[in-house]
Protein backbone atom coordinates (compact mmCIF):
# COMPACT_ATOMS: atom_id res chain seq x y z
CA UNK A 1 0.00 0.00 0.00
CA UNK A 2 1.32 3.39 -0.70
CA UNK A 3 0.56 4.72 2.69
CA UNK A 4 -1.16 2.83 6.20
CA UNK A 5 -4.41 2.33 6.57
CA UNK A 6 -6.11 0.89 9.56
CA UNK A 7 -6.93 -3.05 9.69
CA UNK A 8 -9.71 -3.99 8.30
CA UNK A 9 -13.16 -4.29 10.58
CA UNK A 10 -14.25 -7.69 9.51
CA UNK A 11 -17.19 -6.01 7.52
CA UNK A 12 -15.20 -6.57 4.14
CA UNK A 13 -15.56 -10.43 4.39
CA UNK A 14 -18.89 -10.06 3.43
CA UNK A 15 -18.45 -8.28 0.67
CA UNK A 16 -18.83 -9.98 -2.88
CA UNK A 17 -19.70 -6.94 -4.75
CA UNK A 18 -18.25 -3.86 -5.28
CA UNK A 19 -19.46 -1.06 -7.15
CA UNK A 20 -17.42 1.89 -8.83
CA UNK A 21 -17.78 5.79 -8.88
CA UNK A 22 -15.80 6.73 -12.01
CA UNK A 23 -15.10 10.21 -12.57
CA UNK A 24 -12.23 10.86 -9.79
CA UNK A 25 -12.17 7.27 -9.03
CA UNK A 26 -11.53 5.13 -11.93
CA UNK A 27 -10.59 8.15 -14.17
CA UNK A 28 -8.54 11.55 -13.44
CA UNK A 29 -11.53 13.69 -13.17
CA UNK A 30 -9.49 16.94 -13.50
CA UNK A 31 -7.20 16.29 -16.67
CA UNK A 32 -10.56 13.95 -18.13
CA UNK A 33 -12.94 16.69 -17.39
CA UNK A 34 -11.75 20.26 -17.62
CA UNK A 35 -11.20 21.16 -21.62
CA UNK A 36 -15.01 19.34 -21.45
CA UNK A 37 -16.47 21.63 -18.90
CA UNK A 38 -14.56 24.57 -20.63
CA UNK A 39 -16.09 24.23 -23.65
CA UNK A 40 -19.47 23.46 -22.21
CA UNK A 41 -19.46 26.63 -20.25
CA UNK A 42 -18.25 28.09 -23.43
CA UNK A 43 -21.36 27.04 -25.47
CA UNK A 44 -23.63 28.00 -22.53
CA UNK A 45 -22.21 31.94 -22.66
CA UNK A 46 -22.64 31.79 -26.34
CA UNK A 47 -19.02 32.64 -26.45
CA UNK A 48 -18.73 34.99 -24.09
CA UNK A 49 -15.54 34.42 -22.51
CA UNK A 50 -15.88 36.34 -18.95
CA UNK A 51 -19.35 34.49 -18.23
CA UNK A 52 -18.19 31.11 -19.35
CA UNK A 53 -15.29 31.49 -16.80
CA UNK A 54 -18.02 32.94 -13.73
CA UNK A 55 -19.97 29.77 -15.27
CA UNK A 56 -17.06 27.38 -14.46
CA UNK A 57 -16.36 29.04 -11.35
CA UNK A 58 -20.43 28.66 -10.00
CA UNK A 59 -20.05 24.85 -11.00
CA UNK A 60 -16.99 24.55 -8.68
CA UNK A 61 -14.14 24.96 -10.75
CA UNK A 62 -11.29 26.92 -8.62
CA UNK A 63 -9.30 28.54 -10.67
CA UNK A 64 -6.65 29.26 -8.08
CA UNK A 65 -6.22 25.95 -7.18
CA UNK A 66 -6.44 24.53 -10.96
CA UNK A 67 -8.65 21.94 -9.87
CA UNK A 68 -12.62 21.40 -9.13
CA UNK A 69 -14.20 21.70 -5.57
CA UNK A 70 -15.15 18.71 -3.42
CA UNK A 71 -18.40 18.11 -4.49
CA UNK A 72 -19.26 21.01 -6.20
CA UNK A 73 -22.11 20.36 -9.03
CA UNK A 74 -19.71 19.72 -11.91
CA UNK A 75 -17.69 17.42 -9.82
CA UNK A 76 -20.72 15.49 -8.35
CA UNK A 77 -24.01 16.62 -9.72
CA UNK A 78 -25.54 15.58 -12.92
CA UNK A 79 -26.06 17.08 -16.13
CA UNK A 80 -29.27 17.69 -15.43
CA UNK A 81 -27.55 19.76 -12.32
CA UNK A 82 -24.79 21.91 -14.30
CA UNK A 83 -28.06 22.83 -16.86
CA UNK A 84 -30.27 23.82 -14.21
CA UNK A 85 -27.54 26.02 -12.31
CA UNK A 86 -26.37 27.65 -15.82
CA UNK A 87 -29.72 28.38 -17.17
CA UNK A 88 -32.05 28.69 -15.10
CA UNK A 89 -34.36 30.58 -17.11
CA UNK A 90 -34.87 27.74 -19.89
CA UNK A 91 -38.32 26.21 -20.29
CA UNK A 92 -38.85 22.68 -19.89
CA UNK A 93 -38.53 21.79 -23.74
CA UNK A 94 -35.13 23.90 -24.11
CA UNK A 95 -33.92 22.10 -20.59
CA UNK A 96 -34.49 18.69 -22.27
CA UNK A 97 -32.66 20.14 -25.26
CA UNK A 98 -29.59 21.34 -23.86
CA UNK A 99 -29.42 18.08 -21.08
CA UNK A 100 -29.60 15.76 -24.66
CA UNK A 101 -27.00 17.78 -26.55
CA UNK A 102 -24.93 17.88 -23.27
CA UNK A 103 -24.71 14.28 -22.81
CA UNK A 104 -23.67 13.48 -26.57
CA UNK A 105 -21.06 15.78 -26.44
CA UNK A 106 -19.83 14.40 -22.75
CA UNK A 107 -20.36 11.06 -23.79
CA UNK A 108 -18.16 11.20 -26.97
CA UNK A 109 -15.61 13.56 -25.74
CA UNK A 110 -15.78 11.77 -22.12
CA UNK A 111 -14.48 8.45 -23.50
CA UNK A 112 -12.49 10.24 -26.35
CA UNK A 113 -10.20 12.35 -23.60
CA UNK A 114 -10.87 9.56 -20.55
CA UNK A 115 -7.60 9.55 -18.78
CA UNK A 116 -6.90 6.91 -16.05
CA UNK A 117 -5.80 6.69 -12.57
CA UNK A 118 -2.80 4.74 -11.79
CA UNK A 119 -3.11 1.03 -12.23
CA UNK A 120 -6.64 1.04 -12.95
CA UNK A 121 -6.94 -2.16 -15.38
CA UNK A 122 -3.66 -4.23 -13.09
CA UNK A 123 -6.46 -3.27 -10.26
CA UNK A 124 -9.84 -3.84 -11.58
CA UNK A 125 -8.58 -7.58 -12.85
CA UNK A 126 -7.01 -8.35 -9.53
CA UNK A 127 -10.38 -7.50 -7.89
CA UNK A 128 -12.62 -10.24 -10.46
CA UNK A 129 -10.29 -12.90 -10.25
CA UNK A 130 -10.16 -12.68 -6.41
CA UNK A 131 -14.08 -13.35 -7.11
CA UNK A 132 -16.14 -9.80 -6.76
CA UNK A 133 -19.07 -8.25 -8.91
CA UNK A 134 -17.89 -4.85 -10.32
CA UNK A 135 -19.80 -2.02 -11.22
CA UNK A 136 -19.89 1.44 -11.89
CA UNK A 137 -22.34 3.83 -10.61
CA UNK A 138 -21.86 7.22 -12.04
CA UNK A 139 -23.58 11.10 -12.11
CA UNK A 140 -22.73 10.58 -15.57
CA UNK A 141 -25.02 9.19 -18.09
CA UNK A 142 -25.28 5.65 -18.80
CA UNK A 143 -24.05 5.95 -21.85
CA UNK A 144 -20.78 8.04 -20.69
CA UNK A 145 -19.74 4.94 -18.26
CA UNK A 146 -19.92 2.90 -20.70
CA UNK A 147 -18.21 4.51 -23.04
CA UNK A 148 -15.45 5.70 -21.69
CA UNK A 149 -15.02 1.78 -19.50
CA UNK A 150 -14.56 0.82 -23.69
CA UNK A 151 -12.35 3.32 -24.11
CA UNK A 152 -10.06 2.42 -21.46
CA UNK A 153 -10.39 -1.38 -22.69
CA UNK A 154 -12.26 -2.56 -18.78
CA UNK A 155 -15.87 -2.80 -20.13
CA UNK A 156 -15.49 -6.50 -19.77
CA UNK A 157 -14.44 -6.25 -16.35
CA UNK A 158 -18.31 -4.73 -15.03
CA UNK A 159 -21.15 -6.71 -14.84
CA UNK A 160 -23.10 -3.14 -14.42
CA UNK A 161 -23.18 0.53 -15.45
CA UNK A 162 -25.83 2.70 -13.73
CA UNK A 163 -25.78 6.37 -14.49
CA UNK A 164 -27.62 9.57 -13.47
CA UNK A 165 -30.47 8.41 -16.38
CA UNK A 166 -30.81 4.27 -14.99
CA UNK A 167 -31.97 4.45 -11.33
CA UNK A 168 -35.13 6.74 -10.23
CA UNK A 169 -32.41 8.64 -8.56
CA UNK A 170 -28.93 9.50 -8.71
CA UNK A 171 -26.59 9.48 -6.04
CA UNK A 172 -26.53 10.62 -3.19
CA UNK A 173 -29.50 8.82 -3.30
CA UNK A 174 -29.95 4.85 -2.73
CA UNK A 175 -31.00 4.42 -5.83
CA UNK A 176 -27.82 3.15 -8.24
CA UNK A 177 -26.66 0.78 -5.43
CA UNK A 178 -30.09 -1.00 -4.81
CA UNK A 179 -30.14 -1.22 -8.53
CA UNK A 180 -26.56 -2.54 -8.83
CA UNK A 181 -27.17 -4.98 -6.44
CA UNK A 182 -30.55 -6.23 -7.39
CA UNK A 183 -29.47 -6.64 -11.12
CA UNK A 184 -26.37 -8.98 -9.52
CA UNK A 185 -28.08 -10.94 -7.16
CA UNK A 186 -26.40 -9.40 -3.92
CA UNK A 187 -27.64 -7.16 -1.04
CA UNK A 188 -26.40 -4.34 -0.24
CA UNK A 189 -25.00 -5.53 2.62
CA UNK A 190 -22.69 -7.37 0.21
CA UNK A 191 -21.69 -4.47 -1.93
CA UNK A 192 -18.59 -1.71 -1.53
CA UNK A 193 -18.99 1.50 -2.58
CA UNK A 194 -16.35 3.00 -3.78
CA UNK A 195 -15.81 7.18 -4.56
CA UNK A 196 -14.03 9.60 -4.02
CA UNK A 197 -17.12 12.44 -3.56
CA UNK A 198 -19.11 12.62 -0.26
CA UNK A 199 -22.30 11.98 -2.46
CA UNK A 200 -20.67 8.38 -2.64
CA UNK A 201 -20.49 8.40 0.72
CA UNK A 202 -23.98 9.17 1.12
CA UNK A 203 -25.33 6.77 -0.98
CA UNK A 204 -23.59 3.81 0.32
CA UNK A 205 -24.91 4.83 3.67
CA UNK A 206 -28.94 5.57 2.08
CA UNK A 207 -28.50 2.17 0.91
CA UNK A 208 -26.72 0.50 3.97
CA UNK A 209 -24.28 -1.15 1.60
CA UNK A 210 -21.40 -3.20 3.12
CA UNK A 211 -18.56 -1.01 3.15
CA UNK A 212 -18.08 2.74 2.27
CA UNK A 213 -14.27 3.07 0.98
CA UNK A 214 -13.10 7.07 -0.19
CA UNK A 215 -10.00 7.63 -2.36
CA UNK A 216 -7.77 10.51 -2.68
CA UNK A 217 -7.77 10.42 -6.27
CA UNK A 218 -10.29 12.74 -6.94
CA UNK A 219 -11.57 16.52 -5.59
CA UNK A 220 -12.08 15.80 -2.36
CA UNK A 221 -8.99 15.37 0.65
CA UNK A 222 -9.03 12.93 3.47
CA UNK A 223 -10.67 15.51 6.05
CA UNK A 224 -13.76 15.34 4.23
CA UNK A 225 -14.11 12.22 3.46
CA UNK A 226 -12.94 10.73 6.62
CA UNK A 227 -16.33 11.06 8.35
CA UNK A 228 -18.30 9.25 6.02
CA UNK A 229 -16.14 6.92 4.80
CA UNK A 230 -15.47 3.29 6.61
CA UNK A 231 -12.14 3.55 5.43
CA UNK A 232 -9.63 6.14 3.30
CA UNK A 233 -7.33 4.92 0.59
CA UNK A 234 -4.89 6.42 -1.40
CA UNK A 235 -6.27 5.13 -4.48
CA UNK A 236 -8.20 1.87 -6.09
CA UNK A 237 -4.81 0.49 -6.18
CA UNK A 238 -5.09 -0.32 -2.24
CA UNK A 239 -8.19 -2.12 -2.32
CA UNK A 240 -7.25 -5.72 -3.13
CA UNK A 241 -5.11 -5.78 -0.41
CA UNK A 242 -6.93 -3.93 2.09
CA UNK A 243 -10.06 -6.79 1.23
CA UNK A 244 -7.78 -9.42 1.74
CA UNK A 245 -6.84 -8.44 5.29
CA UNK A 246 -3.28 -7.50 4.15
Amino acid sequence: MSETVAAPSGSEKAIRAILFDKDGTLVDFNRTWYSISCELARRSAAGDDVLAKSLLDAGGYDAEAEKFRANSVIAAGTVEDIVALWHPQDTDEQRRARVAEYDVYGVEEGAKQAVAVEALSQTLQALKQAGFILGIATNDSEAGARATAEALGISNLFSGFIGYDTAARAKPYADPLLHFAETVGVTPAQVAMVGDNPHDMECARAAKAGLAVGVLTGNSPREVLEPLADIVLSSIADLPDYLAGK
